[in-house]
C-alpha cells in the first residue's frame, strides 16, 4: 500500500505489526488522547529521556501521586501540543508509559475518577479526578521493567545507566516512527478526501470504541454507540472506492455490513479481570471479535497487510 491511515491509533499495535519489508511511503495515525500524541512525539525526539522517566519500580503510592499529577497538571501542559509542533514533554511521556504498565484495566489518565490533590492531599471529592486502585500485580509486578523483546542495538551505545533492553526498545520505536505523521483530534479529520488523496492504494484501519451495550459500562468517555455508528457509515459509504482497503473492527453483531464485505472471526486474549472471573462479560466478548474487509482488500488471511 502507498498510504496507511489509522484514525484510532491507541497503542499503535496495528501500525507496529506491519511487515518490516512493506512499502511505507506515507503513514498517518490519530488519537484523541493528547497523552498518546505527546508520547510518540517525545519518543521520536528524545527516546533516551523518555526511557529514563519510564524506568521506575512499581510503587502504589507513586502510582496515585503520578496519576493525579498527570491528570491535573500534565494534561494542562499538553495543551501546548496544538500550538507548538516542536513541543513535547519527556517526563509526562515516561510517566504515562510507566503508569500504563502498572495499572489494571482501563481508565489510566481518563480524568473521570473521584480523587484529586487538594492542599497537598489526595482527596475524594466526586468527579473530574483519578481512580485509585492497586497496581497491576500480575507478571511479578514488574511494570515497565517486565521483559521486552530484543529489537536490536539501534544506537544503544555503551555504559548506559538504564537497562539496555529498555533503551533498545525506545530507540527501535523512535526509528520506526520517524516518518509517521501523528495527529491528535477527531478521527474524521484524517479520512477526508484531502487527507486520503495520496496513493493508488490506501489502507485504512478503523477500530472505534465498541458500542456500550456490547462492552462493560463506562469504559469510554465518548458516546461509543454514536461514534461506532458514524464510523460504520463512513466505511460503508467509501467501501466501493477501488483505492481504499478498509478494515473495520468490532463485535460479531455490532456492524451490519454489505454482503460484498468479507468477515474474519478471531478470539482476543483473556484480560486480567477475566482470568479471575471466567464468566465475566469481557471474557465472553473476547470470542466475538470480528474484522470486516472492504471489497478491494486483498485476501485478509493469514496476514492483514498483503
Amino acid at each position: 500500500m502507498d498510504n496507511f491511515v489509522e484514525p484510532f491509533a491507541g497503542s499503535l499495535a496495528v501500525l507496529l505489526a506491519r511487515p518490516s519489508g512493506h512499502k511505507r511511503r506515507a503513514e498517518t495515525i490519530n488519537d484523541a488522547d493528547k497523552f498518546l500524541a505527546n508520547f510518540w512525539r517525545a519518543l521520536q525526539a528524545a527516546p533516551e529521556e523518555v526511557a529514563r522517566w519510564a524506568d521506575y519500580p512499581v510503587v502504589e503510592t507513586d502510582l496515585h501521586a503520578r496519576h493525579a499529577w498527570l491528570v491535573q497538571i500534565g494534561m494542562k501542559q499538553l495543551e501546548k501540543l496544538d500550538a507548538d509542533p516542536d513541543f513535547y514533554d519527556a517526563k509526562i511521556a515516561g510517566w504515562w508509559l510507566w503508569g500504563i504498565n502498572s495499572w489494571i484495566g482501563s481508565g489510566w489518565c481518563s480524568g473521570n475518577g473521584p480523587w484529586k490533590v487538594v492542599d497537598g492531599q489526595l482527596t475524594k471529592i466526586g468527579s473530574n479526578g483519578v481512580n485509585r486502585q492497586l497496581p497491576h500485580l500480575g507478571n511479578a509486578g514488574r511494570g515497565i521493567n517486565r521483559k521486552l523483546p530484543h529489537l536490536g542495538n539501534a544506537g544503544r551505545g555503551i555504559n548506559r545507566q538504564l537497562p539496555h533492553i529498555l533503551l533498545d526498545y525506545m530507540y527501535a520505536l523512535s526509528n520506526r516512527l520517524r516518518k509517521v505523521r501523528v495527529c491528535c483530534g477527531d478521527w474524521s479529520r484524517i479520512v477526508t478526501d484531502g487527507a486520503l488523496s495520496y496513493g493508488s492504494s490506501i489502507g485504512i484501519f478503523l477500530d472505534p470504541p465498541y458500542s456500550d451495550d456490547r462492552r462493560m459500562q463506562n469504559l469510554y468517555n465518548e458516546d461509543s454507540n454514536t461514534l461506532s455508528k458514524y464510523v460504520r457509515e463512513w466505511a460503508i459509504q467509501h467501501g466501493d472506492n477501488q483505492r481504499f482497503r478498509i478494515v473495520l473492527a468490532g463485535y460479531e453483531d455490532e456492524h451490519e455490513m454489505p454482503n460484498s464485505w468479507r468477515i474474519h472471526a478471531y478470539s482476543a486474549n483473556r484480560s486480567y479481570g477475566s482470568n479471575k472471573n471466567p464468566t465475566s462479560q469481557n471474557n465472553e466478548n473476547r470470542h466475538k471479535e470480528r474484522l470486516w474487509f472492504s471489497p478491494y482488500c486483498l485476501n485478509p488471511e493469514p496476514k492483514l497487510f498483503q
